[in-house]
């Protein structure tokens, strides 16, 4: 059975390949893949050719953010059959380490991660047409759901693992800063659960209309309004927690301005050594929390979706074939036109 691949060369060399798939062995599953999503950490692969100290050192298909369908099953699995729609769950802790054995996976020495350059040989991902993998990183969903829908469970597994450490939300004001998908997935977290007062910042009209649809009460844009964040730094500030979805100086620095003392900050986004303000976070002994992928997050975040709970289809704003995969990623890096781009797979 053929297969086409989004396979990266290198920088700014993305090419659509075609190759045999595999038939799946002990354990595993043959999926037909339906829906991805391009993240951030696809486009820095394309564009820089690695995230910080993090290269391409050889070729890798993207993605890790997809739903599909089983093709095929493997001996010994149980629980799926051909025909069944599921979430892929790019994260395969080792399971015996000693972060795995504290219950802390998404810390795992050994980690394995579809779509990753970290390690070598990479972790290939899951833009392709049919692919083999672990049946236990498959969520089997309802007959009827939305596998669009259902390709976003990656992403809001991080958002929902962050609102975890962040602890009770209701009646909470609460501050995101940065409304790319990230943003908007914390968003409809907290709205959905209680949140007093949403106020959401970023630089593009686009990203907050879509935060609008999320659940946001109130949306910023710094870039033509910042003087009006100066009401939520009165009086030592005024949110009782921010989600830090951006990695902006100029973003964090707000964020810190507009948190009342002993307020919280979790730290969402990620980008290299970024100047804090000390004096701020000391003064007012703010708590900051960095969030980090996810582990049992992922199930949740599949029953978030599938039980109505969040609708993530608004921040899903194009959707291209595989073979205009180029065109897709030149969307995604345009946050002026897109929040999240989606390439579909069937044919």
């Amino acid at each position: 059975m053929k297969t086409r691949v989004c396979r990266l060369y290198g920088q700014d060399d993305l090419r659509i390949d075609t190759e045999t798939a595999a038939e799946p062995g002990a354990g595993q599953v043959l999926l037909a893949v339906a829906a991805g999503g391009i993240c951030g950490s696809d486009m820095h692969y394309l564009s820089e050719g690695g995230i910080g100290t993090i290269r391409v050192r050889e070729p890798i298909i993207l993605g890790h953010e997809a739903s599909g369908r089983v093709l095929a099953v493997g001996t010994g699995v149980t629980g799926l059959a051909e025909g069944d729609p599921v979430a892929i769950n790019p994260s395969r802790p080792c399971g015996n380490c000693r972060f795995c054995a504290a219950g802390l996976q998404m810390h795992c020495l050994n980690m394995r991660f579809n779509g990753s350059a970290m390690r070598l040989p990479h972790e290939q991902g899951l833009f392709r047409d049919r692919l083999v993998v672990d049946a236990a990183q498959c969520i089997k969903v309802p007959s009827d759901a939305d596998l669009g829908a259902i390709a976003c469970a990656e992403p809001l597994a991080v958002c929902q693992h962050a609102a975890r450490l962040a602890g009770d939300i209701a009646g909470k004001r609460v501050l995101i800063t940065g409304a790319g998908p990230i943003g908007a997935l914390c968003t409809a977290i907290a709205a959905q659960r209680g949140a007093s007062e949403i106020v959401v910042t970023d630089l593009q009209d686009v990203a907050l209309e879509v935060a609008v649809q999320m659940g946001a009460t109130r949306c910023i844009n710094v870039r033509r309004d910042g003087a009006a964040m100066a009401e939520y730094e009165a009086d030592k500030g005024q949110f009782d927690l921010v989600f830090e979805c951006s990695a902006a100086e100029p973003a964090i620095r707000s964020a810190i301005a507009s948190l009342r003392p002993r307020g919280m900050l979790i730290q969402v986004g990620v980008a290299g050594d970024t100047p804090m303000p000390l004096n701020a976070l000391v003064a007012k002994e703010l708590r900051v929390q960095g969030s980090f992928r996810f582990n049992e997050e992922f199930g949740q975040a599949v029953e978030a979706i599938t039980g109505g709970l969040i609708d993530v289809l608004p921040m899903i704003t194009q959707r291209f074939p595989l073979e205009q995969a180029s065109e897709a990623f030149v969307t995604a890096a345009d946050r002026s036109r897109s929040v999240k781009v989606h390439l579909n797979f069937h044919r």
